[in-house]
């Protein structure tokens, strides 16, 4: 049975209760130097959520520690912002367009083996790595093992803890305590802080199924949305809850395709009927909520120091998408703004990576680079089938002149070109199929330049560029994301 997460409880693992450890008596042969993998995974924690970025409204000092002692890539990205294409991205190294997926709608999509038999699992256990899962999954799969982490190559963290919460981190501390016999990659995927979506989904439902509503979700966020102890809801507001961001208002020129992005009935009202206030309480409790998950990785990394792992483990940690966190009067995730696209990924190898470095220059697909990335630090082949490129040469300091200048995320009824400075949108349907944006001059997207005459060029370029990158990867553009005018 699921512990809920009560006020006593939110505040507990928000102190950081560390465990201790006792040194883990490592049987590996000296011969083995290839590094143990630990990948590290929230859910719905945009970029913006680290204190280390200069978030003043959330503090998460064991994320920062992480990247106080590795590389944080500024400009990283996922393949799709919603949860089950950028799971699968992640896993699989391919883009959810492969199998048909671009919602979370496609979740019962079959898999092919020959993506499965690429899959990072299985090609970390046929390594003889032994690969380990722990957490949600939310993954797309085959046969028996349809929508687990088994199909991908995983064997499960015992004890089962797909809920991703506390006792994720707990099952994490035993597997530390463990003697591995061989290097292992350890998967923790956590829920948090995802639980911010019950806000929204439970505002337009009446008081009386409101109470009725006690699971586990609804009980971590209603911890979250209380407010600091003796304090008045006048000075909450004037001192301690964030103000809404600068770009909260609705763009004037915005797509109508935007609004048929898995756009549920609660997802309009909170946009039509809620007030100022309301928006700065989601964003004060998904900062707690932020907090509640950096303590449990804050228990996972403690735990592998404690055991003497820490100097012979490669650790990735990333978000499988972000959260609009109020901008334009949106919650949730699955639209093609920054906010739900951009995510955090840090590296860090003791002695191997740079040490508090951060990429602001390279683009970075958290979906199609993770695999790379792994292999290529532990001495894995890449599959020739995939097409994501390894960060560790930039993660080492090393220069790589031939990085991509483009990058494709994939959405419901879109497709988004990521140029670093600018972004091109292009939608299936609708009379204004196409956002192009200069993120250094309007870095909150309120508006849109893909009419201006001025920008005609660079948004033909935007199209050409967005057919050369499905081109150059050996993918299929749909014919609807083709603009020939």
């Amino acid at each position: 049975m699921p512990t809920i997460c009560s006020r006593r409880d939110f505040l507990k693992l928000s102190g950081l209760g560390l465990l201790s450890v006792a040194g883990n008596a490592v049987a590996r042969t000296e011969k083995d130097s290839r590094p143990n993998v630990l990948v590290i995974i929230t859910d719905q924690q945009h970029a913006g959520m680290l204190s280390c970025t200069g978030n003043p409204w959330v503090k998460t000092p064991n994320l920062d520690r992480l990247a106080g002692t590795g590389v944080r890539f500024e400009k990283a990205y996922c393949g799709n912002p919603v949860c089950v294409p950028s799971r699968f991205t992640m896993f699989s190294g391919t883009m959810p367009s492969v199998i048909g997926m671009d919602s979370n709608k496609g979740a019962g999509r079959p898999v092919s083996a020959g993506i499965l038999q690429n899959a990072m699992g299985a090609i970390f256990k046929r390594a003889e790595y032994r690969a380990v899962y722990g957490g949600k999954t939310h993954l797309p799969g085959a046969g028996k093992h349809h929508g687990e982490a088994e199909a991908y190559g995983f064997e499960t963290l015992a004890p089962n803890v797909a809920e991703g919460r506390e006792e994720l981190a707990e099952a994490c501390v035993k597997f530390f305590q463990q003697k591995q016999e061989r290097p292992f990659l350890l998967v923790a995927s956590f829920i948090n802080p995802h639980d911010i979506c019950f806000m929204a989904i439970t505002a337009d439902k009446p008081a009386a199924s409101k109470k009725k509503n006690k699971s586990q979700p609804v009980q971590c966020l209603e911890a979250a949305l209380q407010m600091p102890a003796g304090v008045s809801e006048k000075d909450f507001f004037a001192k301690y809850c964030p103000p809404v961001p600068a770009n909260f208002e609705i763009p004037q020129d915005e797509p109508e395709a935007l609004t048929h992005l898995d756009w549920r009935p609660f997802r309009a009202y909170v946009r039509q009927h809620w007030t100022e206030q309301d928006w700065r309480r989601h964003r004060w409790a998904y900062a707690r909520l932020t907090e509640l998950v950096d303590a449990q990785i804050g228990r996972v990394l403690e735990a592998l120091k404690q055991a003497g792992l820490e100097e012979h483990t490669l650790v990735v940690f990333t978000s499988d998408h972000g959260d609009m966190d109020s901008a334009h009067r949106l919650e949730h995730k699955s639209m093609p703004y920054e906010e739900a696209m951009h995510v955090p990924f840090i590296v860090r190898w003791p002695g191997v990576t740079l040490r508090g470095a951060v990429d602001r220059e390279h683009l970075v697909s958290t979906g199609l680079d993770l695999i790379p990335t792994l292999c290529d630090f532990a001495g894995i082949a890449i599959p020739a089938e995939l097409k994501g490129c390894s960060v560790r040469k930039l993660a080492e300091g090393s220069t790589v002149e031939d990085w991509r200048k483009t990058l494709v995320i994939e959405n419901e009824n879109s497709r988004i070109l990521h140029m670093g400075r600018n972004k091109y949108v292009v939608y299936a349907q609708g009379k204004q199929r196409e956002q192009f944006m200069d993120l250094d001059k309007d870095p909150g997207e309120m508006k849109n330049l893909a009419s201006d005459p001025a920008y005609k060029n660079q948004v033909e370029q935007g199209r050409r560029a967005l057919q050369e990158w499905y081109s150059a990867h050996g993918l299929k553009l749909d014919p609807q994301y083709i603009v020939t005018d």
